[in-house]
């Protein structure tokens, strides 16, 4: 065990937001604390890594753990770029290295008893430069960047000219690289997109150590978590296996717990009654049973009534009217800006009753579509157009939508003048707007509290053309649970953006993925395309691309069916059967059996140099070869090269195996 939390609290204003939460974390355990907003996760984060102090109870690590902590965002002040701050990490390494490097200049001015020094000075520093795996901090400095999103242009960046979003994939860049035996994470998949969370994930799955994570990210909880800690009403309790196990259990417990509350304060009501029944009658005896009852009663221990998850908000979608068939085309849309083009030609269409995800790295344009559609964005060429009776209603993340300037009630008044003071606070009553609540101003709400109110006036709006842009930003599991019902059970049509891959895959019937300028048309959810985007992706890129733009298919969408048949890719806009010919085929099965061929070589030139790497270990730790000067520098050399030619046989197998 290397970290154990032992009846914690912690209250604020004199409102209890823990009350003796206990849990601990084995080592290499990956672990997960989940809870609606403000259960007092980030809260309990900070009293683990000493931010904040306890009420009661006690933090405890095991003796010599390191920890490293991400908060949900960073102020990373520095004029480093974006390379020398990840670089930064790794200075005792380069440090080492360079020590290394004068000693071995030094020996060829020195002799006798100074020489013996220097060589015994030496060894220490390969064995331990070895230890540290020195000779592949360049490689995983720069790998880490990739992995996180960063491009080889953007290292050369200035720290200072960076989003915050940049700045916490910069720090927690830096925790990976320093490679604690306890990762701590706030939310680290909120300013990564799909590329960098999926490695992100195999990242974390491989590490060796613990990580604790606090995420309302569910599909990255399913790949990572082997236990779930969920703080709910103030208490914790500890899950094994990953969220959809935790999701089951508590479900089961969940229905536990109500069936022993509703029992037991049955009982209670029960007792209640036959105690003032007993006291009516006004006898001794009777007396003396109702007091003797009282006691029992007293000394019951009251269960705490259950979190109900329909206390949250409550969101029915219902258009007021039904569009035509053809709820929209888009037909050879195009947008740059400056020398920076983000797609070219792209067509599809929409139908009434379709849920669409549109999804693609960060920067490809998904959010600049949506403004396209909704005329907050110029088109650079192509149409778009509309069906009849096509009422659309518009959820933007960045809110502007919202007026900072107005309150919550005048944000929804001034919408819906026909309202009135009654309808408009049971509506945001519904959203967790009560009281006083509806008089903040607009400018004064956090994120999640915006995304609230844009989705009240969403479900006022009665659209039948729901358009949404990152909708389960800033929401919790529970609330995103109840967008999800509430979306599935809606009868209008749905498009949206979103990195929320459990949401994707719970919502869409069909996914567009904005990649390499162009769109490719996916016939089914988040899994379905998770099966088949490889080698569309590859087959729009490669070979196989050339190949369809000579046979004359010039549409920049693509689309690959889900059929119970096997099923292959075709052109959206394409008239025939959308299958390949039989030449590309051909070409497509040679092309690859010789990559198959390549990453086969690769593997096995990796597997070779390494069981070399780890025989000039074993070598190095040999007293007789460690005073050999002469063979000392021999292995050292072998063993730089061996390292070298890993770094590039190592790019070349990720280049393969995508």
């Amino acid at each position: 065990m290397i970290l154990s939390c032992h009846n914690i609290c912690k209250s604020f204003d004199g409102k209890d937001v823990l009350k003796d939460v206990s849990f601990h974390i084995e080592a290499n355990e990956k672990a997960a604390i989940v809870g609606i907003n403000g259960a007092g996760k980030t809260t309990l984060l900070k009293i683990i890594i000493g931010e904040e102090t306890a009420d009661d109870g006690e933090v405890t690590f095991a003796k010599d753990t390191t920890f490293g902590y991400l908060a949900q965002n960073q102020n990373i002040n520095s004029e480093n770029t974006i390379y020398e701050e990840l670089k930064e990490v790794k200075k005792d390494i380069i440090k080492l290295e360079e020590d290394i490097r004068d000693a071995e200049q030094m020996m060829n001015l020195v002799t006798g008893d100074e020489l013996s020094k220097l060589m015994d000075r030496y060894t220490d520093m390969s064995h331990q430069f070895q230890l540290q795996d020195g000779y592949a901090w360049k490689s995983e400095v720069t790998g880490v960047a990739k992995g996180l999103g960063f491009t080889d242009e953007e290292l050369d960046k200035s720290i200072s000219t960076l989003s915050g979003g940049q700045k916490t994939r910069v720090a927690l860049g830096k925790l990976l690289l320093q490679k604690p035996d306890l990762i701590i994470l706030d939310e680290p998949t909120n300013h990564l997109d799909m590329n960098s969370i999926k490695w992100l994930e195999t990242y974390l799955l491989n590490y060796k150590g613990a990580v604790l994570i606090v995420s309302h990210d569910r599909y990255f909880l399913d790949k990572i978590a082997g236990k779930i800690i969920e703080i709910d009403n103030k208490k914790a309790t500890s899950f094994t296996g990953n969220y959809s196990d935790y999701s089951v259990k508590k479900e089961q417990m969940r229905a536990i717990e109500w069936h022993a509350y509703m029992n037991q304060q049955a009982e209670i009501k029960h007792q209640q009654e036959v105690i003032d029944k007993l006291k009516s009658f006004n006898r001794e005896k009777s007396i003396k049973r109702a007091e003797s009852r009282e006691k029992m009663l007293n000394k019951i221990e009251v269960l705490d009534k259950p979190t109900e998850i329909n206390s949250a908000m409550k969101i029915t979608l219902t258009p007021n009217c039904i569009s035509g068939n053809d709820v929209m085309k888009v037909d050879s849309i195009s947008k740059s800006f400056g020398d920076s083009q983000l797609f070219k030609d792209i067509s599809f269409e929409v139908k009434r009753g379709e849920r669409i995800a549109i999804i693609g790295d960060n920067g490809t344009g998904k959010t600049t579509m949506l403004k396209m559609i909704n005329n907050m964005e110029s088109l650079d060429s192509g149409s778009i157009t509309l069906g009849t009776k096509v009422h659309i209603g518009y959820y933007d993340q960045e809110h502007h939508v919202l007026h900072d300037e107005k309150t919550i009630f005048e944000e929804i008044s001034d919408e819906y003048p026909s309202m009135n003071n009654t309808e408009i606070r049971n509506t945001l009553a519904t959203f967790l707007f009560l009281g006083d609540d509806v008089f903040k101003r607009i400018g004064d709400l956090s994120g999640g509290e915006k995304g609230r109110v844009s989705l009240a006036k969403l479900m006022l709006s009665e659209a039948n053309f729901l358009i949404l842009d990152e909708p389960t930003n800033h929401l919790d599991i529970t609330s995103k649970e109840i967008l999800e019902t509430a979306l599935n059970g809606y009868e209008g049509t749905l498009l949206y953006v979103s990195h929320d891959r459990y949401f994707i895959n719970k919502t869409a019937t069909r996914i567009l993925d904005l990649t390499h300028g162009t769109m490719i048309n996916y016939i089914g959810n988040y899994d379905y395309y998770l099966e088949h985007c490889e080698e569309q992706t590859m087959r729009i890129v490669g070979e196989t691309a050339s190949a369809l733009s000579g046979a004359g298919i010039a549409s920049n969408s693509f689309q690959y069916q889900n059929s119970n048949s096997n099923t292959a890719a075709q052109p959206a806009a394409s008239t025939g059967n959308g299958q390949l010919d039989w030449k590309a085929q051909k070409e497509e099965a040679a092309r690859k059996r010789k990559q198959k061929a390549a990453l086969k070589k690769c593997e096995d030139e990796i597997a070779k140099l390494e069981e070399r790497n780890d025989e000039i270990n074993t070598e190095l730790s040999d007293p007789a070869v460690a005073t050999d000067l002469t063979q000392v520098r021999k292995l050292s050399d072998e063993q730089q090269e061996i390292n070298d030619r890993l770094a590039v046989l190592y790019d070349e197998w990720e280049t393969l195996s995508e």
